[in-house]
């Protein structure tokens, strides 16, 4: 039906990933956000490392969590 609501499932936020998230990637860009702010991409197994390294190599500071696990600042 147009406009049903499907299943609700948290997604890898690697692009082109389809499968369920396992991890947080909490970041933040220190140059245009405060310490209070923290932004969180999902990730699978296979992709969390890749999604903490692409943060990490533009010194952005990241900290992994598993997936619903909250952190307020990295």
């Amino acid at each position: 039906m147009i406009g049903a609501a499907g299943p609700s499932t948290d997604r890898c936020s690697r692009a082109g990933c389809t499968e369920p998230a396992e991890w947080n990637v909490n970041w933040r860009n220190p140059r245009i956000h405060s310490e209070d702010r923290v932004k969180v991409w999902l990730a699978c197994g296979e992709h969390v490392e890749y999604l903490r390294e692409y943060l990490a190599t533009r010194d952005f500071p990241v900290a992994v969590t598993p997936f619903g696990q909250a952190v307020e600042r990295v």
